[in-house]
């Protein structure tokens, strides 16, 4: 048996490894502050994220990978809003714009967002944390999609449309960010 200290311990040395590896402008304490935040979420989410009835892998490798059903993911995901906001020069906590559903993937997202209180109840009738973990998942990919296929801040987009798909990206940060706060896991302004 492993000590839990021992097991958050080694999941921060294996974080900051690979948080070194990536370009970054963060400083050397940032960089320790994220490779805990992403170490201790990624110990976390795995447990969470799993049905409490069926056996799972323990995999070091899987747990702290920046792709796939994993909190330096969705964490990633929410530092990528936190980015479009400062280059939009705007407070994404106090931005409020109309949303206008234009494309297929405005659609999805916009669908999947408002499924939210739905996965909510659930967890909390139900007692099932990797429901919530399973719509951030979906949540989260979601916006990638949509952020690929809509730009937000190139100059071709209309004010109308760069406004609305600030307001999506607002509204997807701070609905992981409420996600991963109800599973005990932060989230960061950069990485």
């Amino acid at each position: 048996t492993i000590k839990l200290s021992d097991l958050l311990d080694e999941a921060i040395e294996r974080a900051a490894v690979l948080i070194s590896q990536r370009e970054s402008s963060l400083s050397e304490s940032e960089k320790q502050q994220v490779a805990k935040t992403v170490g201790i979420g990624a110990v976390k989410y795995a447990d969470l994220s799993k049905n409490r009835t069926t056996d799972y892998i323990f995999d070091w490798d899987t747990m702290l990978s920046f792709e796939g059903n994993t909190a330096p993911y969705l964490q990633y995901a929410y530092t990528r809003v936190k980015s479009i906001f400062r280059n939009a020069k705007q407070d994404m906590d106090t931005f409020n714009a109309k949303v206008a559903v234009a494309s297929v993937q405005e659609h999805d997202l916009v669908v999947k967002l408002m499924q939210l209180d739905e996965v909510l109840e659930s967890v909390s009738k139900e007692a099932t944390p990797h429901i919530m973990c399973t719509y951030l998942y979906e949540l989260a990919s979601l916006f990638m999609r949509f952020y690929e296929a809509n730009p937000v801040l190139k100059a071709e987009v209309s004010e109308l449309d760069r406004n609305s798909r600030l307001g999506l990206c607002a509204l997807t940060a701070k609905t992981l960010k409420t996600g991963l706060k109800i599973l005990g896991i932060d989230t960061l302004e950069s990485m």
